[in-house]
């Protein structure tokens, strides 16, 4: 039949980015790989061009009504694309900060125990609304369904050993002889030389909480409000975002969350808290960790409900199997880490009645213990199986085996790379000769000698989260690597009291904070000297330079993009015709340097700008960059359309300019290629020859066995793990230790499978 010929996605002359006008065959209902280094334009054949024309052509389809709420997409840059199927990604980004999502209602799991109590609880109370915090029926009234309240922390407005003369009120704009001030000092309601301390409860009461009265203070009539009615009225009644960053600073200070008093933060009504079945109620289980929960439900013999209780139960079973047992229904999505958000949207889906779909991912294996990466390398087999063509952006060899077709793009990064270096099955990539090929096989090898500490940062009795009393030395003058599977108190350990000692810079992959006009130039500083030597070579000022000052383009100001804001659609993003996204005015781009405009040297890579820019501060920060792994971006790239681990490695580049003592790196693996975690070990080790100290979090096995001291905890996530398993070196890890990590290191270094 005609319709069984349409099983390859055919692209033909992609030139999305750097791609280099490239045409290739993907087998369907097939798992493919693509492998390359950072910056070879794997994720812009994947993402921005065949899951990108999907959506367009799948959202082409909705009325021109529709089409108006939804983001105007522009064709990907290729000739043509054949045969493609409605595409899905699940890629890394942290799912919405809507604090009313949680695990349970992301997964569905939630609505099915809803189901469960509404039809075998007791005492009955009504149909399933009646247990969601999401509808009036089953929210608790007092914080509508949140599970918890705000509150202004009193001690950050005042200071209550003061009287108001001496500047008991600390808050922004209200000290000594503002305007502020001398309403509430001249209201005659309470003695302003009178400490706070001593106030009556009365005046206490005037102080803090009197709504708009109108008073009369000396010669004029004023309107007098309590000091946590004006705070409320003109702080935190506006925007976040809109405020002055002190007084941001201070809103963030001052403004507490607590767990709400009435649900105990549950989030639910007093009558759906009632409800047991088999003497636990909905909010008990929905706190309970998920393996637990799964544990329970298996001990439930209902046939009323037994389908609803078989799809849980099959759910939490998946959610236990891909390393998530550790967390809880209850737990809000908003707090999930990358890879976490990622593997529950990937759960969701391996229910889903949907097949012949297009699954995209990016590198699934993120935060993944090498014992969990098998559990991964299952899933994705089993959305396969299901009939879907999985297309997986990923770096791991462990991940690479299972693919039934590869894809390697390169051979460099951005410029230099963009092209197919090889297409084929695994034992033809493993014989190819490329890059990714030859490092297939290879293995860090053991140290010979391990580095003798210098000292140690000691940490006594930590019992945040799900440490269990721990107490470990961190030494120092050496590379410590922290193992465990995922929720086993890693970064509980490291961020929650390493990171608090003095000397200690963090280098993790959060956004960097700062707008869409914030690049990698402006953030190291290397725009200073390039706007000097162009302002040196031409005779005019350095602010003529700078896309946020008197050059930028007035038609985009400087942004080289104009964003329309199109009130509830969404907002439109379409390059500045004035400047054709140059970002600067026609005078400024008259001027050159070697040669170049400004906009031409910010559009340069950082590897292309170490070429020509030659001053010594410049060439130091460009070291620096090259150095960590980023010798592909563009200078004026925004810093927002970097991943979490370009993002981190970028942080790192600003720490080595500053001297730290010690660094504190998580995952600094994440996106990297097998050729790259060499380049990255190398600066570990300059780090630490250089006298300071390195402390990586991570779970990539080459990094493990070169390191000097070994911290693992487990043995396994959520309150199965908060213990320390082993301290030493890899080297006695692999000789003499039985935990997970241990077991997979020793595979590693003997080059064969876990036993």
């Amino acid at each position: 039949m005609l319709a069984d010929d349409h099983h390859l996605i055919q692209v033909r002359g992609a030139r999305e980015n750097n791609l280099r006008d490239i045409s290739l065959d993907l087998p369907k209902r097939r798992l493919t790989v693509f492998t390359g280094v950072s910056g070879s334009g794997k994720s812009s054949l994947v993402f921005g061009t065949i899951a990108a024309e999907s959506r367009r052509l799948i959202n082409e389809t909705y009325t021109a009504f529709i089409q108006s709420f939804m983001p105007t997409a522009t064709r990907p840059d290729v000739d043509a694309l054949h045969n493609l199927s409605a595409a899905i990604v699940v890629d890394q980004e942290r799912m919405g900060a809507n604090s009313r999502s949680t695990v349970g209602t992301a997964t569905d799991a939630y609505t099915m125990l809803r189901i469960l109590f509404s039809r075998v609880g007791t005492p009955p109370i009504g149909p399933a609304t009646h247990f969601s915090f999401n509808s009036p029926e089953g929210m608790c009234p007092r914080c509508e369904g949140l599970g918890r309240v705000s509150d202004i922390d009193i001690d950050q407005l005042v200071d209550r050993d003061r009287s108001l003369n001496e500047g008991a009120i600390t808050a922004p704009n209200f000290g000594v002889d503002t305007w502020y001030w001398q309403v509430m000092a001249g209201s005659g309601l309470y003695d302003p030389d009178r400490k706070l301390r001593d106030f009556t409860p009365r005046e206490w009461d005037d102080f803090l909480n009197k709504p708009a009265t109108k008073i009369t203070t000396g010669a004029m009539n004023t309107t007098y409000e309590g000091l946590l009615v004006k705070v409320r009225r003109i702080f935190l009644s506006k925007d976040r975002d809109a405020l002055q960053p002190h007084i941001r600073a201070f809103v963030d200070r001052a403004v507490v969350f607590t767990a709400c008093p009435d649900c105990e933060g549950s989030r639910l009504a007093p009558a759906a808290r009632s409800v047991t079945v088999a003497g636990r109620t909905i909010a008990e289980c929905s706190a309970m960790q998920i393996s637990d929960l799964a544990a329970f439900l298996g001990t439930l013999d209902e046939p009323s409900v037994a389908p609803v209780l078989q799809s849980l139960r099959a759910l939490l079973d998946s959610l236990n199997g891909i390393g998530l047992g550790y967390l809880s229904l209850d737990r809000p999505a908003g707090t999930l880490s990358g890879g976490e958000a990622q593997r529950v949207t990937m759960v969701r889906h391996l229910g889903s009645a949907l097949t012949d779909v297009t699954y995209v991912f990016d590198e699934p294996t993120t935060g993944l213990h090498p014992h969990d990466i098998q559990r991964m390398n299952g899933l994705l087999l089993r959305l396969r199986d299901k009939g879907n063509t999985v297309l997986v952006v990923e770096h791991k060899p462990d991940v690479i085996a299972i693919a039934d077709h590869v894809v390697d793009l390169g051979p460099g990064a951005g410029e230099a790379g963009g092209r197919v270096c090889y297409e084929g099955d695994v034992p033809g990539l493993r014989a190819s000769g490329t890059l990714t090929g030859r490092h297939l096989d290879h293995r860090a090898r053991l140290r010979d000698t391990v580095r003798t500490p210098t000292g140690v940062i000691p940490v006594k009795g930590a019992d945040l989260h799900n440490l269990r009393d721990v107490s470990v030395d961190f030494p120092l003058g050496v590379l410590t690597v922290v193992t465990g599977v995922a929720g086993s108190g890693k970064s509980s350990l490291v961020h929650g009291y390493l990171a608090r000692h003095e000397g200690v810079a963090v280098a993790d992959q959060t956004p960097i904070r700062g707008s869409r006009r914030s690049n990698p130039a402006t953030y190291t500083g290397l725009l200073g000297p390039i706007r000097t030597a162009f302002a040196k070579a031409n005779g005019v000022r350095p602010a003529l330079f700078s896309a946020n000052s008197e050059g930028a383009c007035p038609g985009c100001n400087g942004a080289g993009v104009v964003y329309t804001d199109l009130a509830m659609a969404s907002g439109v993003v379409s390059v500045c015709e004035r400047c054709e996204g140059k970002r600067f005015t026609p005078e400024v781009l008259k001027y050159t340097l070697d040669g170049r405009t400004i906009s031409e040297v910010l559009d340069a890579s950082v590897a292309e700008a170490a070429e020509f820019l030659t001053g010594r501060q410049a060439r130091a920060i460009l070291g620096r960059l090259s150095d960590v792994g980023l010798g592909y971006l563009r200078l004026g790239q925004p810093l927002t359309t970097l991943s979490g681990g370009e993002r981190q490695r970028l942080k790192l580049a600003i720490h080595m300019a500053e001297k730290v003592a010690v660094h504190v790196l998580d995952e600094p693996t994440t996106g990297l290629h097998l050729a790259d975690v060499d380049k990255l070990l190398a600066l570990l080790d300059r780090l630490v020859d250089d006298g300071g100290t390195v402390v990586v979090i991570e779970h990539h096995l080459a990094v493990m066995a070169h390191a000097d001291h070994l911290i693992d905890l487990g043995p396994g996530g959520g309150h199965d793990g908060g213990q320390v398993l082993f301290t030493g070196s890899p080297a006695e890890m692999a000789a003499s230790s039985d935990t997970l990590t241990a077991r997979h290191l020793r595979a590693y270094l003997e080059g064969g499978a876990v036993r």
